[in-house]
């Protein structure tokens, strides 16, 4: 099975040892994205709904890249610092996922990277390579 590193420069670099996504046997592997503007650097400052609108845009970029959609997302996992910020994330994350939203799982956690406030990941389908 062919395994590869997507990148692009359109979302944030990792922060860390690991990639933005892997693609492998047909599928598209994106790890957490927070709320970094990729142009800057910086962490996208402000509520929660701009920190989720940045994580999905960034998400989005990282789907393309490795040759998928939202509309091919099978799961995504929301990883949220506060889960009073439930209703909020919903609300934002709707507009991205359309009619057919894919499986999903809401954790909170302890503390995410960077301080920031919210954290998803995704699995989709991807095109395969040629």
């Amino acid at each position: 099975m062919t395994r590869d590193v997507i990148h692009t420069a359109k979302a944030p670099d990792a922060i860390g040892p690991y990639s933005q996504a892997i693609r492998a046997g047909g599928w598209l592997y994106c790890s957490g994205q927070i709320a970094i503007d990729p142009a800057t650097g910086q962490v996208v400052d402000g509520p929660v709904e701009a920190q989720v609108e940045q994580v999905m845009k960034n998400l989005g970029e990282v789907l393309e890249a490795g040759g998928a959609s939202w509309e091919r997302v099978v799961k995504t996992t929301i990883y949220l610092a506060d889960m009073s910020d439930f209703a909020v994330v919903n609300a934002v994350y709707a507009r991205f996922l359309g009619e057919q939203p894919p499986a999903r799982a809401t954790v909170a956690a302890a503390g995410l990277p960077k301080g920031v406030q919210v954290e998803i990941d995704a699995v989709a389908q991807c095109d395969p390579v040629d």
